[in-house]
């Protein structure tokens, strides 16, 4: 009870639990026939029992890889290495797409001509290198009746990058800040 007063008792434990297998293995298979795949096999409809006999004998394992087929589609593969290569995929197919970052500019209501200048080159350097640029003017207190000035702001912000970035989102006022998002331009080919 003391536990649970000083904010230590985070409730009953739950067993660990092991990831069930994407596929079946070899006598995990419960299909009365498949319909046999792989390298040095001939494909055709086999009995389960015939099925996994040759895949003994080739010491490899019985893979279920199509099981909502009718009969059930299995391949004669080493599961390991079949596994590893399937992450390897998936790492692969991560890496190569392409994360979207966004960066983001504030200003104040009352943002001044040169700090408006200093930001706009940071926002041509970002969407140059193929980022995104959320600008923002946040209000505070009671600098939330200066809305118009805001929107203004970020129109001539928007109005100054037309070059190189194109506007995604026009600006909108979401509590006491007033977004705008911008996208770089497609590379002129």
């Amino acid at each position: 009870m003391a536990l649970k007063k000083a904010g230590f008792y985070r409730g009953p434990r739950l067993p660990f639990r092991k990831k069930e297998a994407e596929h079946k293995v070899n006598e995990f298979i419960t299909s009365a026939e498949v319909r046999l795949t792989g390298e040095n096999v001939e494909t055709n409809i086999y009995p389960l029992p015939e099925a996994l006999k040759m895949a003994k004998e080739l010491d490899l394992d019985l893979v279920e890889i199509s099981p909502k087929a009718i009969p059930p589609v299995c391949r004669i593969i080493d599961y390991s290495k079949f596994l590893y290569e399937q992450k390897k995929k998936q790492k692969e197919i991560k890496s190569k797409a392409k994360q979207t970052i966004i960066k983001d500019i504030r200003f104040g209501p009352n943002t001044d001509d040169h700090d408006f200048q200093f930001k706009l080159k940071h926002a041509v350097s970002f969407l140059e290198s193929g980022e995104k640029v959320r600008a923002f003017v946040h209000f505070k207190g009671r600098s939330i009746v200066y809305k118009d000035r805001g929107e203004i702001l970020l129109l001539k912000f928007a109005q100054s990058l037309e070059e190189v970035g194109k506007v995604e989102l026009f600006p909108k006022l979401e509590g006491k800040r007033m977004f705008l998002t911008l996208a770089p331009k497609a590379a002129r080919k």
